[in-house]
């Protein structure tokens, strides 16, 4: 099967994986995507993806999108993950003061204001709950 992202780690890259590897620094998460990175490197054991998923019981999915992110966003974003600022920025927007003329935050108002401030590009009043809903 063709790959449509190919992982290629520098020397520095592949010594950051081994370091948290061996190290066991970082979260387990951090962990696990160290090795996989090790994995789907090309210059390295260029293992394939279902190869990969077998042995650290995951998802093929799982593997194509750590190589997808690695090659769109970067080493770091691969093997931090992803950001979640957006959680952070709406809880701090439903413990505020809602806008002016309201007595309190709706789902819309919420979902309007995360679209306005750039949070996101786009969102709707049932994933703001869903969110809201996850993080208690």
């Amino acid at each position: 099967m063709h790959k449509k992202y190919i992982v290629r780690l520098s020397e520095e890259e592949r010594q950051s994986c081994l370091d948290v590897v061996k190290k066991l620094k970082g979260s387990s998460q951090q962990v696990k995507r160290a090795q996989l990175l090790l994995k789907t490197d090309v210059d390295g054991s260029a293992w394939t993806d279902s190869k990969i998923a077998e042995a650290f019981n995951c998802r093929v999915q799982t593997i194509e999108h750590l190589r997808k992110r690695v090659v769109t966003e970067g080493f770091e974003a691969g093997l931090s993950g992803k950001k979640r600022q957006g959680q952070a920025k709406l809880i701090a927007m439903r413990l505020g003061r809602p806008p002016a003329g309201y007595g309190r935050w709706t789902l819309r108002l919420l979902a309007n204001a995360l679209v306005t401030l750039e949070v996101v590009d786009a969102i709707c009043p049932e994933t703001v709950r869903q969110t809201l809903k996850k993080t208690g």
